[in-house]
């Protein structure tokens, strides 16, 4: 199972002034815009981060996710929110692809688990050696303005984190600071059952 990033955040949906603003970098200056590069990295790894411990995309993309069986009739999808599904095709162990009529699937949207689901008995057959492609756009928001207030917060604490230790190598795996947990805390999957963790 594999999921591809097919187009990435435009850079002008990155509050670069707003994080700016948030570092108190000195501004009016000829200069002023000499670390946007490196304000953007950061908001982009800030942005990641959480995307990755939510399980949710926040600003939308297209994405292709491959897979190479299916969960019965109904298939949920590594990424929420789904807003729409362009394309499911099958490809065989010769990698000749075969689109599946939008007609036999659905998408069943769902703010934490969307689900690719049959019209009819089960999900069409993923050939022996081959596997499933499909394409889908997923976010919570089209533009940053629109974010969730909280989610919009972690994100520029976050990178405002990466940019006061950039140069820190001693911090465990998977550091995150307190108050950038706290606020993504009630949008992280819940797994429930033998072995799983929250």
């Amino acid at each position: 199972m594999m999921l591809i990033e097919e187009t990435t955040v435009p850079q002008a949906v990155l509050p670069i002034a707003g994080l700016q603003s948030h570092l108190r970098l000195g501004s009016g200056f000829a200069e002023d815009s000499l670390q946007d590069g490196l304000l953007e990295g950061f908001l982009r790894a800030a942005l990641a981060a959480i995307e990755a411990r939510t399980g949710k995309a926040l600003i939308a993309r297209d994405f292709t996710w491959t897979v190479e069986r299916w969960n019965g009739a109904g298939q949920g999808l590594p990424i929420a929110p789904v807003s729409a599904i362009s394309q499911l095709c099958l490809v065989g162990r010769d990698g000749l692809p075969t689109v599946i009529e939008p007609g036999k699937y659905r998408l069943v949207q769902d703010a934490v688990r969307p689900v690719l689901a049959s019209m009819g008995s089960c999900l069409p057959t993923i050939p022996h050696g081959g596997h499933a492609e499909l394409k889908l756009t997923a976010g919570m928001s089209p533009d940053w303005d629109a974010l969730p207030a909280d989610l919009a917060q972690a994100v520029m604490l976050l990178a405002a984190h990466y940019y006061e230790y950039r140069d820190e190598t001693s911090l465990g795996r998977g550091c995150m600071p307190f108050g950038v947990t706290s606020l993504i805390e009630r949008y992280r999957p819940l797994r429930i059952g033998l072995g799983a963790d929250q």
